[in-house]
């Protein structure tokens, strides 16, 4: 059971953008400098990170949310809509700097599962937002490869292989059905492969 909850921490839907921009910076055939990659990565993770965190300690503090896992639809409203604004905000910045296009996407992408989501919270349809924010990962390093005429096989194996063994851990901590885990992962890869073709 530790192992499951471990794994569902280490890999949180607030901690997979980060992830995604040093896979960003790990697959960019063209060379940065230093400091603009830790500016990069500090926007990212303050935006993604920090400002969740921080929202969801002061929604607990004021009793909009029950615990941290904000397990029931009504309690995770609220922080999904706070996630549409810094994503499409993030989307928005990056899309228009020419180096940084795909991380546009990737930001849109994952607003537009989100809204989905959303949508579906209107309909008191539950999806797994970890395994939402895996396949987004999945569909951003295969957009990113393909952009940059590059191959990336065993980072796209080793992402898969988690998206399994998070899989696997939400549905025996019965946090997800299999519906909702199978309904995440098509939302994420989607809306992601969706948008490149579209924008």
């Amino acid at each position: 059971m530790k192992f499951y909850k471990f794994i569902s921490v280490l890999l949180h839907p607030i901690v997979i953008p980060t992830i995604g921009i040093l896979l960003f910076l790990l697959l960019n055939p063209n060379p940065m400098v230093l400091k603009r990659q830790y500016v990069l990565i500090s926007i990212v993770f303050f935006a993604t990170y920090i400002i969740p965190i921080t929202a969801l300690v002061i929604l607990k503090a004021l009793g909009t949310i029950e615990s941290y896992q904000v397990h029931s639809i009504k309690e995770r409203k609220i922080p999904l809509i706070m996630m549409l604004i810094i994503f499409s905000i993030l989307g928005r910045l990056f899309y228009n700097i020419t180096d940084f296009k795909e991380l546009g996407l990737l930001f849109y992408g994952t607003d537009l599962a989100l809204a989905v989501v959303y949508f579906l919270f209107q309909l008191k349809i539950k999806t797994s937002i970890h395994i939402l924010s895996m396949s987004s990962a999945i569909a951003f390093v295969l957009i990113v490869t393909t952009i940059n005429g590059i191959s990336a096989l065993p980072i796209i194996a080793i992402l898969f292989a988690l998206t399994g063994i998070l899989a696997s851990a939400r549905l025996h901590l019965k946090a997800h059905t299999p519906l909702e885990i199978y309904l995440g992962f098509a939302l994420g890869f989607c809306s992601q492969i969706s948008l490149y073709y579209l924008l």
